[in-house]
């Protein structure tokens, strides 16, 4: 086991598109949507321990250790593994709860996959992919580490390789509550699936954007203001949304006249996670 600190990145990532083709017996919704990460993210440094204590710093308000996803993920590794083993983790948090940019899930991921090489329990993605689903729907996302295009409830993954676009990501002053929008009565809830091929081709949309606009005002406002500059979409059920650039200093010229009331910032989508870049590197370095 190394005990040395490393620093792991936890990106966020996008739904280029959002459609619900389906909804199940069981009230869970069908989908089609395409994720792709951005090069910006949260980040956790970690220090391995060879006791069976896991510390998380800082503590959240009104969440118990034993219930922060982080924790859950650790404790699920070391459980499945079979092992004693501990570590100091301090998560560095730039991206804003409930902003459908997936911040708790990808911080469940890069904690199973950068314990996984840290503790050398050498689980396969495969399997690490099976842990984190049972932490929440869009972990194997992260986990996996590449674009993907999402069918049945989120959990059938197919690699997926959209262009990689400059964007400006909003989030207005508001948390969503992402029960409100998949019980709405006029949800669309009938979308024809189509191939992958045929939605790669079409103009993206998302069918919970235009609940979520007559529910939400400040999203409402943000997207119409973003809207005059560039194609723009809500990201997941929010309530983030996004504008897509060719360039960088496009996107940066249009952060640059955000008005008061909105806060953002601009980064890459990438095709490849970097917290594949970043298990890339710790496995050279290892050797």
């Amino acid at each position: 086991m190394h005990l040395t600190t490393t620093t792991w990145p936890s990106p966020a990532k996008l739904n280029l598109f959002l459609y619900i083709t389906g909804r199940r017996p069981n009230g869970y919704h069908e989908l089609q949507t395409l994720f792709q990460f951005l090069d910006y993210g949260d980040t956790l440094t970690i220090t391995p321990r060879e006791d069976n204590v896991i510390t998380l710093t800082p503590a959240v308000d009104g969440v118990k250790l034993e219930d922060n996803l982080i924790y859950r993920a650790a404790d699920a590794l070391r459980k499945q593994a079979g092992i004693t083993a501990g570590a100091d983790i301090q998560l560095h948090k730039v991206l804003p709860m409930g902003g459908g940019l997936g911040g708790g899930s990808s911080n469940a991921a890069t904690t199973l996959v950068a314990l996984n090489a840290l503790w050398q329990t050498r689980f396969t993605a495969d399997e690490l992919a099976g842990l984190g689903l049972a932490l929440g729907a869009d972990v194997p996302v992260f986990v996996r580490g590449f674009s993907a295009f999402a069918e049945g409830v989120g959990e059938l993954l197919q690699p997926a390789e959209p262009e990689e676009k400059w964007y400006l990501v909003v989030k207005p002053q508001v948390s969503i509550a992402t029960v409100d929008v998949f019980t709405a009565p006029d949800l669309t809830r009938n979308t024809p699936k189509r191939p992958l091929s045929v939605l790669l081709d079409s103009q993206y949309e998302n069918d919970c954007e235009k609940i979520v606009r007559r529910i939400y005002p400040e999203v409402d406002m943000a997207l119409s203001w973003l809207l005059e500059y560039a194609p723009s979409r809500l990201t997941g059920t929010g309530a983030c949304v996004f504008a897509e650039f060719s360039t960088q200093q496009a996107a940066t010229a249009t952060l640059n006249k955000l008005p008061d009331w909105l806060q953002g910032f601009v980064a890459k989508g990438m095709n490849q996670s970097p917290l594949v870049h970043a298990l890339n590197e710790h496995a050279a370095e290892s050797q």
